[in-house]
């Protein structure tokens, strides 16, 4: 199944419009009779300005399908690419700039540096590179997130919230194409995670860039443009202007599904 892009043949590059894509993509881990085929011949555009949301059970693939759009992670066979950069085959020094000058990355764990403040930690991938950052763009990345008066401030002297509002800065702080999210919001409480997709809302809606985020929760899932449903490392499903309400009606049915399949009696309905 496909997304919802301008369709075109399987193993073009990106048109314009299109953040990164994938054609084919498969992914197993290890070999043999005990081989575990993660993706399934997946084909998949992320389309450029617009918040993604990729969701399914446990196993469902969503995880490995954000490493392996990011370069973090190797193919089994099909093709990826960033923008119109085919990025299987690639050697790891050329894969290891490219998501250094073109991919934001966000962490559940937030993944700071204790030792340097807000600021230092949001510059420092591009200080790691030797590139001086747009003040223009990182004045508005800043007070976009609110963290204007956070800026001395050490990792262990933020809140939660406070903590993955400089883990979101620092990811857009490059202007990257493409920023993947990987459950944002799992170690904060509602009102910090409310904060942040709020956050990563405004970074589409008032910075323009593209978001990939992999949740398991609806509610988290509903700020976004598009939720691709996964299950058994294919997407099953797809979902425009999602609701919360919604998106968990679709994951219970999805569960019935399994369930059924899989040879358990599905639960008793309530009247």
């Amino acid at each position: 199944m496909s997304t919802p892009a301008a369709e075109h043949a399987p193993g073009l590059a990106p048109a314009d419009g299109i953040a990164a894509r994938a054609r084919g993509l498969t992914k197993a881990y290890g070999s043999g009779e005990t081989a575990v085929l993660a993706l399934d011949a997946v084909d998949v555009d992320v389309v450029r300005g617009r918040f993604t949301a990729v969701m399914g059970p446990s196993g469902s693939g969503k995880s490995t399908l954000m490493h392996c759009l990011a370069g973090l992670d190797t193919v089994s066979a099909g093709r990826v690419w960033l923008g119109d950069v085919e990025i299987t085959g690639l050697k790891e020094r050329e894969l290891t700039r490219l998501r250094r000058d073109r991919i934001g990355f966000m962490f559940q764990s937030f993944n700071l540096i204790p030792t340097l403040n807000a600021l230092e930690n949001i510059t420092l991938p591009m200080d790691i590179a030797g590139r001086k950052p747009d003040a223009e763009w990182l004045d508005r990345v800043i007070d976009t997130l609110g963290l204007r008066d956070r800026l001395r401030h050490r990792p262990s002297q933020l809140s939660g919230g406070q903590q993955q509002r400089v883990a979101c800065a620092r990811a857009l702080a490059s202007r990257p194409e493409l920023i993947f999210a990987d459950e944002p919001t799992g170690n904060l409480d509602s009102r910090a995670g409310l904060e942040v997709l709020g956050f990563l809302r405004e970074a589409v809606d008032r910075l323009g860039q593209t978001v990939v985020m992999v949740t398991h929760d609806p509610g988290a899932a509903a700020h976004s443009d598009l939720v691709l449903f996964l299950g058994d490392g294919r997407i099953v499903d797809e979902m425009r202007r999602p609701t919360a309400e919604a998106v968990l009606e679709r994951m219970k049915r999805f569960d019935v599904i399994r369930t059924r399949s899989e040879g358990t009696p599905a639960p008793a309905e309530e009247n």
